[in-house]
């Protein structure tokens, strides 16, 4: 049987019109005599997710992943449809995590585990190792409403993953916290993972996303559009990421002394550009007059704003058309689909920019894992003893 099984849910909230935060304007005046107008969260939602299954969700700000760990965890209920869990369940869905203000850490922890079932004998027993997973030892018994947002979701994330849970919600968790903490969670996880619980939760950390699930969901202004391998669903979102993004290299540009005419990519056969194999960028500037010693670069991102790489050239652009054409031997990129940025300048003086102008994508060439392909040759030979 599933541990969570999802059908035909939606959640409608009521607001009034032209109100932007639909979760506040149910309470005001204007909300209860305006003019009001129904918008869906989430709309018409159906799936399970079977027992130690790692799932992960993804979709863009406002698809409904929080709306749908909240309806999981209790927090709210749905409009429609029916939700079923087996198992005892542990969320952290939001940085408060349920705790109460006034509180300490401490009493906090044992207040935690006692709604989750837990007898006080079993809590106390695991209490160390809860405090001195979230780092906050030294403001463990100081009321929580004195802990910046950072220690709560530490506290809460450590509290949600140590008490036993046969099911684990968590919702971006690892936004929050520093590099340190975020490397635990990642350890944590995957520790409970390997133990066969139940974990459903949603990053804009797309890698560990993919590293960490058995499955992913898709969501898109409230509606489940995929469910599929991690790695299928990641591609098809940032597929539907791009398609959005305005493109087109002249909207940006700082001044008209260089117009940037297009960025194309590829491998000197035709075919598009592969992990492991040659890639070509071109760049095609037109000019009015001759620019000397200007330096082009070409910047790769990930959806998330994260910078891959770039590539740098110095020279002339004589007046009229010019290609800037740059050779990597090997493109040591992982598959996917990366944002790109030119960028023009001379002496340090910025003579064009053009955020999004184009889009890399990558297919899959040589198979690897991680992030980015290592040329390399190895040997194996008998040592003398």
């Amino acid at each position: 049987m599933s541990d969570i099984i999802v059908s035909d849910v939606s959640k409608r909230y009521w607001i009034r019109a032209g109100a932007q935060d639909p979760a506040r304007d149910h309470r005001s005046l204007g909300g209860l005599f305006g003019e009001r107008k129904e918008i869906f969260a989430i709309k018409n939602v159906s799936f399970t997710v079977e027992p130690g299954e790692a799932v992960g969700i993804v979709g863009p700000n406002g698809a409904g992943k929080s709306t749908i760990l909240k309806l999981l965890s209790g927090i709210t209920a749905p409009t429609v449809g029916e939700i079923r869990i087996r198992g005892r369940l542990s969320a952290l869905v939001e940085i408060s995590s349920g705790f109460h203000p006034e509180l300490t850490g401490r009493e906090n922890i044992f207040m935690s585990g006692s709604i989750l079932g837990m007898s006080r004998g079993e809590i106390a027993r695991k209490v160390d190792n809860i405090i001195d997973f979230s780092g906050v030892q030294n403001y463990i018994d100081v009321p929580v409403k004195r802990y910046s947002s950072g220690m709560s979701v530490r506290l809460g994330f450590s509290v949600a993953a140590h008490l036993e849970p046969d099911i684990l919600l968590l919702d971006e968790v690892l936004a929050v916290g520093d590099a340190a903490f975020q490397a635990k969670c990642l350890d944590r996880i995957s520790e409970l993972r390997n133990s066969g619980k139940t974990i459903l939760f949603t990053s804009h950390d797309l890698a560990a996303l993919e590293r960490l699930c058995d499955r992913a969901l898709l969501l898109e202004r409230g509606q489940l559009i995929m469910s599929d391998s991690p790695t299928k669903v990641i591609e098809e979102y940032l597929t539907r990421t791009f398609d959005s993004l305005p493109t087109g290299a002249a909207r940006s540009a700082v001044s008209s002394d260089a117009e940037l005419l297009s960025v194309e990519f590829g491998q000197s056969d035709g075919r598009p550009a592969r992990t492991g194999c040659p890639m070509f960028t071109r760049v095609l500037y037109k000019t009015g007059a001759s620019l000397t010693d200007v330096t082009i670069s070409v910047f790769f991102y990930w959806p998330s704003g994260y910078l891959c790489s770039q590539l740098t050239t110095s020279g002339n652009l004589p007046p009229g058309d010019s290609l800037v054409e740059f050779v990597c031997p090997m493109l040591a990129m992982q598959h996917g689909l990366y944002n790109v940025d030119v960028v023009i300048e001379r002496n340090g003086e910025l003579i064009g920019r053009h955020p999004r102008c184009a889009v890399l994508r990558v297919d899959p060439g040589v198979p690897i894992l991680g992030d980015f392909y290592m040329e390399h040759q190895a040997h194996i030979r008998p040592v003398d003893s």
